[in-house]
């Protein structure tokens, strides 16, 4: 049996970044959305488009309302955006929504936010990386290929795949990469919750879609969480006097 991972130690976050020393981490876990790129503008076209052929006489499916339950598991997306329909017929939408968002998002993507792609390359070089999210299957395969993103991140775990809820996704990809001293960074409460949970330390993306009432740090941008978790790493070793180095 793996042991669980060693809680670094809880702190006041500062509203700057990375301002206190931890124990080093071994791999540091991401959510996806709000924290590594946003979609929703993609999303909530693709949504009204398939509510359109089944409803068209529905109220739009507009951006704000895809951002205010980004993070959710799929049983609270569908009742909070169709509460007015009975269950078979939300199921029926909200798969026809989730088919148009898949193609959707092969094809258009999301923004990924500033930094992103080149903080994850300088990550990737130091520390194991991974992905958590409570999305539907399918959906982080879509981010990985459409960013480019996929070579970054040895392993990730979702919802629509497992059928459990962030906290047991965490809890059961943590177990199966044997980490020890792992950090999670999301952008909502429920994040914090799930980490919390999960006995893994958490960062807060501040610049995502929700609030955090008591994380490790706070961040403003990608930059910021780059920062601080490659100041929470092993000091890399300097060649031995006399040793040979690449040149």
């Amino acid at each position: 049996m793996t042991a669980p991972p060693r809680a670094l130690r809880p702190q006041p976050a500062p509203d700057r970044e990375g301002a206190r020393a931890i124990p080093a981490l071994d791999a540091v876990v991401f959510d996806l959305d709000g924290t590594l790129w946003d979609s929703t503008a993609t999303v909530a076209r693709a949504w009204d488009a398939a509510v359109r052929r089944l409803h068209p006489r529905r109220p739009p499916v507009t951006q704000a309302a895809i951002a205010g339950v980004m993070g959710l598991a799929h049983a609270d997306i569908a009742r909070r955006i169709f509460p007015d329909l009975d269950p078979l017929e939300r199921e029926r939408v909200i798969a026809a929504c989730y088919r148009e968002e898949e193609a959707r998002l092969r094809g258009q993507g999301g923004a990924l936010y500033p930094g992103v792609a080149a903080g994850l390359e300088q990550l990737a070089g130091r520390v194991p990386l991974f992905i958590v999210s409570n999305c539907q299957a399918g959906y982080i395969e879509t981010f990985l290929q459409w960013s480019g993103l996929g070579p970054r991140f040895r392993d990730h775990e979702c919802h629509g795949r497992s059928g459990l809820g962030k906290r047991e996704n965490l809890q059961a990809l943590v177990g199966r990469q044997g980490l020890r001293r792992p950090l999670f960074v999301g952008d909502t409460a429920s994040d914090e919750e799930a980490a919390r949970g999960a006995g893994v330390p958490f960062v807060h993306a501040a610049y995502g879609f929700g609030m955090a009432e008591r994380p490790l740090a706070r961040c403003a941008d990608f930059a910021a969480v780059v920062r601080f978790c490659l100041g929470s790493l092993p000091l890399e070793r300097e060649p031995a006097s006399g040793a040979p180095q690449a040149g």
